[in-house]
């Protein structure tokens, strides 16, 4: 996944692009950016953040950069922003999402003998670019924007820099948030709300999915209206979300303490004390401990001064090295206790396997597994929110395939916790984690905690219905 923000202001907004970006560097690991529009044109810079801070490569660009409107991107993968000559002008452009029918698209842009990509990176085509030569088709912004969303399989939201305003974009479903903000002097558009307090914004309103909207002096005028129907991953309340931001009114943190309720509301476990996986796990067991009377303890802490970012890298020899660095125990919480754990998911299993084995080398009693989310049966087909390069990767498929001799069998019996087969596949997971108890949240348990109807949320990674 990735983040963005975009400013128009009355003034210098190269601070207010440069924070409000970099509230957004737990979504992406790979590539950050920024463009501005200055009285000399836009003006750009790229920077590696794979192995820094966001905010180290970029603090010296700030006294080169200067202009009243901009666009900001925290990237997983590729280069952003762009910056685009066509016959509608020159402009910057970013984008967040996944697109699934690249090579579709492709395809149909090479079938015009003039067209050419010329972002190549390790021989991939850059999605943005196919996103702007699929702008620049139409004869003007607003019309691009909307080809781009019918078009692209998967999400796309998009902020465009131009010369009359910053337009905004939501995916056609509203699958990732686009959330504008004001202040005296000046407007915003971010990903994540959290990043608008400190910088005194004020949340107007969410898009809606499919929504088009242009951002110029004259303040936010609607371009394009929302489409009908909308499918919000329900994962940004359970894990991607910021604990402080806020989507569709929603806030991510009581969203997480209802959904640990609604886990200890099911369980009757006898345990010494409820904590989360850090740190997204956290708010989970707050939630459980507060609604179960428990005591509420951390027997981890994350050291977070040399390893401040959420996501891994791709090598699992390192991930797992990371994962270790970052969590340092404390025995006293663990040593002959009963412990219960929230996690927000459990994915491919691999470091949370480290985790209880380290606990256990240090003499817990009971460990117990509290997922905030159904067993993940299905692969995301709408955003990039796993590393998993297959389905396969994904604990509920191997124990499927333990148990079938196949990945791809009876999945939708999997998928209903009421059946045999799911509970044998929970079974499977406990044996491979060595767990005392594994209890995953139930769908609708889920749905009523995040509090948006069951047909606004996209949950097809657990239900696997589209």
């Amino acid at each position: 996944m990735s983040g963005f923000f975009g400013i128009v202001s009355t003034k210098d907004c190269v601070n207010d692009l440069f924070f409000g970006t970099d509230y957004h560097s737990h979504l992406g690991t790979r590539r950050g950016g920024l463009a501005v529009r200055s009285p000399g044109g836009i003006k750009r810079v790229i920077h590696d953040i794979t192995n820094s801070q966001f905010r180290s490569k970029f603090e010296d660009d700030l006294r080169r950069m200067n202009g009243p409107w901009g666009i900001g991107v925290i990237s997983d993968y590729e280069d952003q922003p762009l910056i685009i000559g066509s016959h509608l002008g020159t402009y910057a452009i970013v984008t967040v999402g996944v697109i699934k029918n690249m090579e579709e698209l492709v395809r149909q842009a090479f079938s015009k003998s003039a067209t050419h990509f010329s972002e190549m990176s390790g021989n991939e085509i850059n999605p943005t670019e196919v996103v702007a030569n699929l702008i620049n088709q139409e004869a003007t912004f607003e019309d691009g924007l909307r080809r781009v969303q019918l078009s692209v399989e998967g999400s796309c939201s998009i902020l465009v820099l131009t010369n009359h305003g910053l337009y905004a974009a939501r995916d056609r479903w509203g699958r990732t948030p686009v959330i504008l903000g004001r202040k005296e002097g000046s407007y915003a558009v971010t990903l994540e709300t959290t990043a608008f307090p400190n910088l005194d914004f004020e949340v107007i309103r969410d898009l809606g999915p499919g929504e088009i909207v242009l951002i110029n002096d004259e303040g936010v005028q609607p371009k394009m209206d929302p489409l009908e129907g909308m499918r919000m991953c329900a994962f940004l309340w359970v894990y991607y979300g910021y604990p402080s931001s806020t989507y569709e009114g929603i806030n991510v943190e009581l969203a997480r303490n209802r959904c640990g309720a609604a886990l200890a509301r099911r369980d009757s476990s006898k345990v010494d004390l409820v904590a989360g996986i850090p740190d997204s796990g956290t708010a989970h067991a707050v939630g459980y401990a507060n609604e179960a009377h428990i005591p509420f303890k951390r027997p981890f802490v994350k050291y977070t001064p040399t390893w401040p970012r959420s996501f891994m890298p791709q090598d699992q020899l390192i991930r797992d090295l990371v994962a270790r660095m970052k969590l340092i125990p404390i025995r006293d919480f663990i040593e002959n206790q009963r412990l219960l754990f929230c996690e927000d998911s459990i994915v491919r299993g691999t470091q949370l396997k480290d985790i209880i084995q380290r606990l256990y080398a240090m003499n817990a009693r009971e460990i117990h597994m509290r997922p905030a989310c159904p067993p993940l049966v299905f692969g995301c087909k709408y955003l990039n929110f796993s590393r998993s390069r297959s389905e396969l990767d994904l604990a509920g498929r191997k124990a499927i395939q333990d148990l079938e001799g196949h990945h791809e069998k009876n999945l939708e019996d999997y998928a209903n916790p009421c059946s045999d087969r799911y509970c044998a596949m929970v079974e499977k997971i406990r044996k491979r984690l060595n767990l005392t108890t594994l209890q995953y949240q139930r769908l609708d348990d889920l749905v009523e905690a995040i509090g948006l109807p069951r047909e606004k949320l996209c949950t097809y990674c657990w239900s696997g219905q589209e």
